[in-house]
C-alpha cells in the first residue's frame, strides 16, 4: 500500500479517466489494500460494481445499509447476489428500529426536506459512518455515475469526502455500457426494473419513472436526489 495519506489522494492519484473501470479498481486495491471497502444498495444496477470489484478483490468488505424500509424484492436480490458472488457482506442497520422511529418521530420522509435529512442521517449516514469506523476504512468504492443525476455531474474518479477517499470506477458509464456489461456477464438487474423502476431505495421514497421524468425525480418525491452518503459539498452530512 502506498504511504500517501487518504487526504492527499486526489492530488497524487494518477489520471484514471482513460483507463478501464477494472483498472481503476485495481489501482484502489493496490493503493489502499485492506483499508478499502465497497458500498452497495443492491439497487437496479448494483450487480455491475459488485461483479467488477470482487473480480479484482474477492474478499473486499461489502457494506450494505439496511434501513428496514427496503422492498421485499431488494432483500431477495441481495441474497441472490451474495450467494452467487460470494460477497464478504457487512450489513449495518440504524440503532433504532423502523417501528420505534415511526412511533416517536412519525413518517419523516413526509415531513419536508428537514424531515428527510433527519431520516436519512439516522437510517443511512450514521450506519455508514459506523461501518467505516469499525472496518477501519480509509477508502471507499462507490458505483455512482454522472448520468444518474445532476448532483453527480461534477464528480471526479477520485476525491475526498471529509476524511475518506471516494473512488468512482464507473463514473463515466452510461446506461448502454451498464446494460452491455450485465448482458455479457449474465448478471441481473434488480427485479423492479421490469416494473419501471430506474432507481430503487426505500419503498416509501422510490417510484417507477413516468413519462418526462428524469431518474433523480423518481426518488424522495423529487425533493432531492442524494441521501447524504454521497454529498461532497460543504453541506455533506457524512461526519467521519
Amino acid at each position: 500500500m502506498s504511504s500517501s495519506s487518504a487526504l492527499a489522494a486526489p492530488a497524487v492519484a494518477p489520471d484514471l479517466s482513460q483507463v478501464s473501470a477494472e483498472a481503476r479498481i485495481r489501482w484502489a486495491v493496490e493503493e489502499f489494500g485492506g483499508k478499502l471497502i465497497l458500498s452497495t444498495s443492491f439497487g437496479i444496477q448494483s450487480a455491475v460494481m459488485l461483479h467488477l470489484a470482487t473480480r479484482v478483490s474477492p474478499d473486499i468488505p461489502v457494506v450494505f445499509i439496511d434501513t428496514g424500509y427496503l422492498f421485499p424484492e431488494t432483500y431477495r436480490f441481495a441474497d441472490q447476489l451474495t450467494q452467487r458472488l460470494k460477497l464478504n457482506l457487512k450489513t449495518y442497520t440504524p440503532r433504532r428500529s423502523a417501528a420505534a422511529q415511526e412511533a416517536i418521530e412519525g413518517k419523516r420522509w413526509e415531513q419536508g426536506l428537514d424531515g428527510l435529512k433527519a431520516y436519512n442521517f439516522e437510517n443511512k449516514v450514521e450506519p455508514m459512518d459506523r461501518a467505516v469506523r469499525e472496518l477501519g476504512a480509509t477508502a471507499w468504492l462507490a458505483g455512482l455515475r454522472r448520468s444518474q443525476a445532476s448532483t453527480r455531474e461534477s464528480l471526479q474518479f477520485v476525491q475526498v469526502q471529509n476524511k475518506i477517499t471516494k473512488i468512482h470506477p464507473i463514473l463515466d458509464w452510461d446506461n448502454r455500457t451498464v446494460h452491455r456489461y450485465l448482458t455479457e456477464h449474465e448478471l441481473p438487474y434488480h427485479p423492479l426494473w421490469d416494473q419501471g423502476y430506474v432507481s430503487v431505495g426505500d419503498w416509501h421514497s422510490s417510484a417507477p419513472i413516468q413519462p418526462g421524468q428524469t431518474e433523480e425525480q423518481t426518488r424522495f418525491n423529487g425533493l432531492k436526489r442524494e441521501c447524504g452518503l454521497h454529498e461532497l459539498s460543504g453541506k455533506s452530512d457524512f461526519s467521519i
